[in-house]
């Protein structure tokens, strides 16, 4: 964990984690930006504690549910520091680190891994929404989306379904129109022909904490129903890189967010 000063304040902070390719320099700028803003700030490192670098086509390795256990755990742990706010922790990710960030606002989960510490805010990043819970009890704390309209790993239409059918007016989202997966990236866009697609892919979340087929409840409860089901439900390739005008906005946005609601 990273304080602004070396001092004996109690500070706000923004907890990270990344996405499926790992930490990259665009994550850091907005950890970076936070700590100049005056937020502590904490990096979780999920992959290299389980010597994963990537979960790209596979995402068996280090999954939404075992990153979730680890945000938890980070959180109840800092909530101990003397020089931590712990009422005012954010949290923040991308891809499969968004995941995290949207489902530690999820009450069943909540409820059951940390039922006396809670994030105060929550910043998705191009989270995956196609797995929608049975339960569509979400914390008070503010949750709000970031994604881009051509996303089509995870695509845009499923985050605003969940925000429609949740409708808890703690839940809102963005989109960018003409960007893609990682528009935050400073890179132009690039193909990966193994990563799963989920354009055309739904799945449900039950209050059990297993993700199931939408239709006939199939669980996703090992690696190797998971890479069955999703032979079936998602297709393979993918697109992933920058949009200038969604990469300022959001890079803007995820400050004025962390400040209204962590201040």
């Amino acid at each position: 964990m990273t304080f602004p000063k070396d001092d004996n304040s109690k500070y706000p902070v923004v907890m990270g984690i990344a996405g499926s390719k790992g930490w990259s320099d665009h994550h850091y700028g907005y950890m970076d930006r936070y700590l100049e803003a005056g937020f502590a700030t904490i990096i979780l490192h999920s992959f290299d504690s389980r010597n994963v670098s990537s979960t790209v086509g596979e995402q068996v390795s280090a999954t939404t549910a075992m990153l979730v256990n680890d945000a938890f755990k980070t959180l109840q742990h800092i909530s101990k520091h003397p020089r931590v706010n712990k009422e005012k922790v954010g949290i923040t990710g991308w891809s499969l680190g968004g995941a995290v960030a949207l489902f530690t606002a999820w009450s069943p989960i909540k409820d059951v891994l940390s039922p006396n510490h809670a994030f105060a805010a929550h910043l998705p990043i191009y989270p995956p929404c196609m797995v929608v819970p049975q339960d569509l009890s979400f914390t008070g704390s503010p949750v709000h989306i970031l994604i881009g309209e051509d996303d089509n790993w995870v695509p845009a239409d499923a985050c605003i379904d969940m925000v429609d059918i949740v409708q808890n007016k703690n839940m809102t989202i963005t989109t960018y129109p003409n960007s893609h997966h990682s528009f935050d990236r400073f890179h132009g866009l690039i193909d990966v022909d193994d990563a799963y697609s989920f354009t055309d892919c739904r799945l449900k979340l039950t209050n059990d904490g297993l993700v199931r087929t939408l239709d006939w409840g199939f669980p996703l409860s090992n690696s190797i129903l998971q890479k069955s089901v999703l032979a079936f439900c998602a297709d393979r390739g993918a697109t992933y890189g920058g949009n200038k005008k969604a990469r300022e906005h959001s890079r803007q946005f995820a400050l004025e967010f962390m400040n209204e609601h962590l201040r």
